[in-house]
């Protein structure tokens, strides 16, 4: 299997399936490579840190690198090409790369976008980047980082002409066996904090069962408070805009983002109305 760094050594790949990552692979990263393995032709992951979607103080320098780690579980799930590009290979010094147009979703919610100023910009940015460089004819992503894939969707359906015939896939959050939602950055998590962090999935299963999205943000808030958490927001929104809803009348989202010590954590899930 392939581990290529530089643009210059990727095969042709127009037509494959396309898994973009930040590397510090679970469980949740595996299940989107097989996913993507199920699609006609060739399957490439790229493995980057992206500094531009980490904000002041966030954990760029700390996040978990095991890239040999990596690699090796990639290609066990189905991945037949590994792109492994350093930051002067995404973000040339003499030809800066620019960011896409931010859909609304990406601006107006207040959720991840208020409390991670610039991160869909960076999102978006590397995102386009690879497409502009692979040209994929499918990319899959998860549901945990809910908004963020609505926010790529929309930045694929505007620019319709720019990536023809992509298709981005949707994979459900994969989950450890007690509920936490898989993620990277769990490895943060002592064994106190891990347990205070279920409380992230338990206010969501709890908020399901409410007859209305404001009795059910109650009951996350409560649920969240009950395990010692900082909460940034414990919301129920419309599913495809993000915008507040009052009603169960369209498909809605509940979503929440919380701090154990000071690692930060989201989860989401559909309401079942």
């Amino acid at each position: 299997m392939p581990v290529i760094s530089s643009i210059n050594e990727l095969p042709p790949f127009h037509g494959g399936a396309f898994v973009p990552t930040m590397g510090a692979l679970h469980e949740g990263h595996l299940a989107l490579i097989r996913r993507a393995a199920a699609c006609p032709g060739p399957v490439l992951v790229s493995i980057f840190v992206n500094p531009t979607q980490f904000g002041p103080g966030e954990d760029y320098r700390r996040y978990p690198r095991p890239l040999e780690q990596d690699i090796a579980s990639a290609e066990e799930a189905g991945a037949e090409i590994i792109f492994t590009p350093d930051v002067e290979t995404m973000y040339p010094p003499e030809a800066p790369i620019p960011v896409p147009a931010l859909p609304e979703v990406a601006r107006r919610p207040g959720l991840e976008d208020a409390h991670r100023p610039g991160h869909f910009a960076g999102v978006c940015q590397v995102v386009a980047r690879l497409f502009d460089l692979l040209m994929p004819r499918f990319a899959v992503f998860g549901e945990k980082d809910y908004q963020q894939l609505l926010v790529l969707q929309a930045m694929v359906e505007r620019e319709a002409a720019r990536w023809p015939g992509l298709e981005i896939i949707a994979h459900e959050t994969i989950r450890e066996d007690d509920g936490l939602a898989m993620s990277s950055r769990n490895a943060y998590l002592t064994v106190e904090q891990r347990e205070r962090a279920l409380g992230l999935s338990g206010a969501l299963r709890a908020a399901r069962r409410a007859d209305d999205p404001s009795s059910a943000e109650r009951i996350m808030q409560q649920t969240l408070a009950d395990h010692g958490l900082e909460t940034d927001y414990a919301v129920v929104r419309d599913a495809q805009t993000l915008m507040p809803v009052d009603s169960y009348a369209r498909p809605a989202r509940g979503l929440i983002a919380a701090r154990v010590g000071d690692v930060r954590l989201i989860d989401n899930m559909a309401m079942p109305h």
